[in-house]
């Protein structure tokens, strides 16, 4: 890449987006099992658009005491003892999941990891909740801030619900691979893409001059 070619660093004041999906035994995040966790990291071509790029994705095992609720499973379909998902602790699957968003984040001058995720505070919220369970220091992830897909999808497309806003943008939705984590991955970050690069089509920052402190 060219000294002057577009840097995804400046794009996003220094943050690597990084979009990331979790499926749970229930919506509370202290007290519910991570049952799976994927990650897309975002790219940037030579001539500034984003693309998803590297994909990584764990089946995770039950903390101890964790909560399952029946509810969570059916709307899933994960059996979280099944020998076949071979599954991984919370330590191990957050290590593979964050070792390659480090090396991104450094390939790339920025200083840390945004997440993108659709209805992103779930996934956040989550992820934080792993990392305090585990104890592991290097979180690359901003602690408060992210980027919420179904909150751009409603602006962009008039969409909020992951499936109609991809169909909205035109991008392929199988009903049948959803609440698969990777797969809702895959697709959110291709939603996130596109969204960004309509902005970039439209106009995008050109002719803005934003400030560090912006």
């Amino acid at each position: 890449m060219s000294v002057d070619s577009p840097h995804i660093a400046n794009r996003f004041r220094g943050f690597l987006p990084v979009v990331i999906d979790v499926e749970t035994g229930g919506f509370n995040a202290k007290t519910d099992a991570l049952l799976e966790i994927a990650a897309v990291i975002i790219d940037m071509d030579e001539d500034g658009f984003v693309k998803p790029g590297t994909a990584v994705h764990q089946h995770v095992a039950p903390f101890e005491g964790a909560n399952i609720e029946k509810s969570a499973l059916e709307f899933t379909g994960i059996d979280p003892y099944h020998p076949f998902r071979q599954a991984v602790n919370e330590v191990t699957a957050l290590t593979e999941i964050f070792q390659p968003v480090r090396q991104a984040i450094k390939s790339n001058d920025c200083k840390r990891a945004i997440l993108v995720g659709h209805n992103a505070f779930f996934d956040h919220d989550f992820l934080k909740a792993a990392v305090d369970r585990t104890g592991i220091k290097r979180d690359p992830f901003h602690p408060f801030s992210c980027f919420d897909t179904a909150t751009l999808a409603g602006l962009a497309v008039g969409q909020t619900v992951l499936a109609k806003a991809c169909e909205a943008a035109g991008i392929s939705f199988d009903q049948r691979e959803a609440h698969s984590a990777l797969y809702d991955t895959q697709k959110t970050a291709e939603l996130f893409c596109f969204i960004v690069n309509r902005w970039k089509n439209l106009g995008g920052l050109d002719g803005m001059s934003l400030s560090e402190d912006d």
